[in-house]
C-alpha cells in the first residue's frame, strides 16, 4: 500500500515515525542522566551537611564530614562503574583511596579556604572569607562553579559598621561572630544581574536550607544566613 504521508506535515504536527523520535529521546535522556549524576555528589554534600546541622543540631565539622562521606560514596560508585565497564573489575577500594578521596578532599579545601577576588567586592571581604561558617563557604563556592558572576559584598561586621551606614545596631545580627566563632550571614550582589539569575540564586540557597532575604536599605542585595541550630 503506498505511503501518502507528507514528511513536512509530519514534522509540523509532531507525528514523525517512532524510529525518528527514538534517537532524540535517547539523547535527552542521556543529557538528563548526566546532569543528575553530576549534581548528585554536590547535593549529598551540601544538603546533608546543612540538614544535619540545622535539624539534628550536629556539630559543624561532624555534619560536614558526613556530607563528605556521602559525596565520596557517590564518586566512588561512579568510578567503580566505569572501572567495571573498562576492565571488568570494580576496584571500589582503589577508586575510593586514589580517586574519589583526593577529589573530595581537594574540593573541600579549595571551597573552604579560597575565594577569588572576582567574587569578592573588596579585599577586606575576601580577607574575612574564612570567618564565614563553613557551610556558607561551601555553598557559595559551589554556586560559583556554575555562576562565576556571584559577588559577596559583605560578611563580618562590627557595631561601628552599622553606625557608619546610618543604621541602628542590630545586636542579634548574624553578621556578628556567633558563639561558635563563625559569622553566619553574607550579602550577595543583586544589582546588575538578570532577574533569572537572582531568582536562581535565591532558589539555590533556599533549597539547601539557608534563609534568604532581599534587602534594599543601603543597597539592593541578598542577605543569606544560617541560623544557629535550636536546642
Amino acid at each position: 500500500m503506498p505511503d501518502f504521508r507528507v514528511p513536512e506535515l509530519d514534522e509540523l504536527l509532531g507525528t514523525k515515525p517512532a524510529s525518528r523520535r527514538k534517537p532524540a529521546r535517547r539523547f535527552l535522556l542521556g543529557v538528563l542522566t548526566a546532569v543528575v549524576l553530576t549534581l548528585l555528589p554536590f547535593t549529598l554534600l551540601l544538603r546533608a551537611s546543612t540538614y544535619l546541622y540545622q535539624t539534628n543540631g550536629a556539630p559543624t565539622w561532624l555534619a560536614l564530614g558526613i556530607g563528605a562521606v556521602l559525596a565520596l560514596g557517590a564518586v566512588t560508585a561512579y568510578g567503580s562503574w566505569i572501572s567495571k565497564r573498562l576492565t571488568g573489575k570494580a576496584r571500589a577500594v582503589v577508586i575510593a583511596k586514589w580517586v574519589a578521596g583526593p577529589l573530595v578532599v581537594l574540593y573541600l579545601a579549595h571551597a573552604l579556604l579560597f575565594l577569588s577576588s572576582v567574587n569578592a567586592k573588596t579585599d577586606q571581604v575576601r580577607s574575612y572569607y574564612t570567618s564565614l561558617h563553613p557551610l556558607l563557604r561551601l555553598s557559595v563556592s559551589t554556586l560559583v562553579i556554575v555562576d562565576g558572576g556571584v559577588v559577596i559584598t559583605d560578611t563580618a561586621r562590627e557595631p561601628a559598621d552599622y553606625e557608619r551606614m546610618g543604621l541602628p545596631v542590630y545586636e542579634s545580627s548574624l553578621h556578628f561572630r556567633q558563639s561558635d566563632g563563625y559569622v553566619h550571614a553574607m550579602d550577595l550582589r543583586t544589582i546588575g544581574r538578570s532577574g533569572f539569575r537572582n531568582w536562581a540564586t535565591k532558589a539555590y540557597f533556599r533549597l539547601l536550607g539557608f534563609r534568604v532575604i532581599r534587602h534594599v536599605g543601603t543597597a539592593d542585595h541578598f542577605h543569606v544566613s544560617l541560623p544557629m541550630p535550636g536546642p
